[in-house]
C-alpha cells in the first residue's frame, strides 16, 4: 500500500491543477492536460522508479472504476432519441472506424495490442474502451499506454477541429453539428468541450450520440475477445486459449464492463434518483482524469518519439477516416 501511495498522489495533484487550469483554458479539457503534464513531468523531474507501483495502480484501477461508473450515468431509452437513422448512423460509423484502424495497423506492422486498442479507443470512448479491452486482449502495459496517448492527442487536434468544420459544412443545424461531434471525437469529456465551443443545444445532441457509442462498449469488448481468441488460435495455440477460457484466465467480460452493463440496465428500468447519476457523473470523470495523469508519468518520451512517425502517420490517419466518413453518413442518412 506504502508503495502505491507516493505515485498515486503524483497523479493525483496533477489531476487537481488539471482541473483548476480548465478555468484558464477550457476548451481543452481537464483530462488532456492531465496527460499533457503527466508526459512533461514523468519525463523530467518525476522520472523515478518509487512512482512506478502508484502510477500503475491509478492506470489500471481506476480507468476501471470509470468505465463501470458510466452505466449510472446512461440509458438505453437514449437510443429512442436518435431514430433509426441516427442508430445507423453511429453503427455504421463505428464499424467503418474499427475496420480502418485494424487495415492500417496491419499495414503498418504493428502488433495486435495496438490496433485493437487504437481501434476500441478511436470508435468507442477513448481511455475508458481501452481499460476495457485491454485485459480480454492480453495487451501489454506499453501497448495501452501509447494507444491511449495517441486517442486523447488526437481527440484533442479533433475536439478543437470539428466545430469549425461541422459549422462549415452544416451551417447552424445544431443536430448535425452534435452528430458530427458525437459521432467521432473520442472521449466524453473532449465531446462535451468540443460541443460547448458551439451551443448548449450542440452539446445535448453531441452527447447523445457519444452515449450511443458508450452503450456498444459491451459489443466491442465481447467482438474484440473472439478476433483476439481466432489470432491465437491461427497462432498455433487454439487448445491453450480454449483452456484459457475454461480455467477464466481470459474474461471475455471483465468486472468492470459487467457492471457498466447492469448499472445501465437498472439506470433504464428504475428511476434512480438524479444525486446518484450526478455523483457516478463525477466520480467518473474523477478516476478517468487521476489516470491519464498517471497514464502521461508512465509513458516513456523517448521511446514514444522514437516510433514517433509511424504513430503520427496511424493516428492521424485513422482521425481523418473518422472524420470523412462521418461527414458524408450525416448527409446521407440524418435529417434535421
Amino acid at each position: 500500500m506504502k508503495k502505491r501511495t507516493i505515485g498515486f498522489l503524483a497523479a493525483a495533484i496533477i489531476a487537481i491543477i488539471s482541473q483548476f487550469l480548465t478555468a484558464i483554458i477550457p476548451n481543452i479539457g481537464g483530462a488532456t492536460i492531465a496527460i499533457l503534464i503527466g508526459i512533461v513531468l514523468g519525463n523530467t523531474v518525476l522520472k523515478q522508479p518509487v512512482l512506478s507501483a502508484g502510477t500503475k495502480f491509478a492506470e489500471k484501477r481506476l480507468l476501471e472504476y470509470s468505465v463501470m461508473l458510466l452505466g449510472l450515468t446512461i440509458t438505453f431509452q437514449t437510443i429512442l432519441q436518435l431514430h433509426w437513422s441516427g442508430l445507423l448512423f453511429i453503427i455504421i460509423q463505428m464499424a467503418i472506424t474499427i475496420i480502418a484502424a485494424i487495415m492500417i495497423g496491419k499495414w503498418l506492422h504493428f502488433g495486435e495490442g495496438i490496433y485493437l486498442c487504437m481501434a476500441g479507443g478511436n470508435a468507442v470512448c477513448g481511455s475508458s474502451a481501452i481499460a476495457s479491452i485491454k485485459p480480454v486482449i492480453n495487451a501489454s502495459d506499453e501497448d495501452a499506454g501509447m494507444s491511449i496517448t495517441l486517442v486523447n492527442l488526437m481527440g484533442t487536434v479533433m475536439m478543437l477541429a470539428l466545430p469549425v468544420i461541422g459549422t462549415m459544412v452544416f451551417g447552424h443545424v445544431d443536430m448535425l453539428r452534435g452528430a458530427l461531434i458525437g459521432g467521432t471525437v473520442q472521449s466524453v469529456g473532449q465531446v462535451i468541450a468540443s460541443a460547448t465551443m458551439v451551443n448548449q443545444t450542440t452539446v445535448q445532441f453531441a452527447t447523445l450520440f457519444k452515449i450511443m457509442r458508450i452503450i456498444m462498449l459491451v459489443v466491442v469488448v465481447t467482438v474484440f475477445a473472439r478476433i483476439h481468441a481466432k489470432n491465437e488460435a491461427l497462432a498455433n495455440a487454439e487448445k491453450e486459449v480454449e483452456e484459457e477460457v475454461k480455467k477464466g484466465k481470459i474474461d471475455f467480460l471483465p468486472w468492470y464492463v459487467l457492471w457498466f452493463l447492469i448499472f445501465c440496465i437498472l439506470n433504464s428500468f428504475f428511476h434512480l434518483p438524479a444525486f446518484i447519476g450526478n455523483t457516478a457523473h463525477l466520480l467518473s470523470s474523477w478516476c478517468e482524469i487521476i489516470a491519464l495523469a498517471a497514464i502521461g508519468l508512465r509513458l516513456n518520451l523517448k521511446a514514444f518519439l522514437k516510433a514517433g512517425k509511424r504513430f503520427a502517420i496511424y493516428s492521424v490517419s485513422v482521425g481523418l477516416i473518422q472524420t470523412i466518413v462521418a461527414l458524408i453518413l450525416i448527409k446521407l442518412l440524418i435529417h434535421a
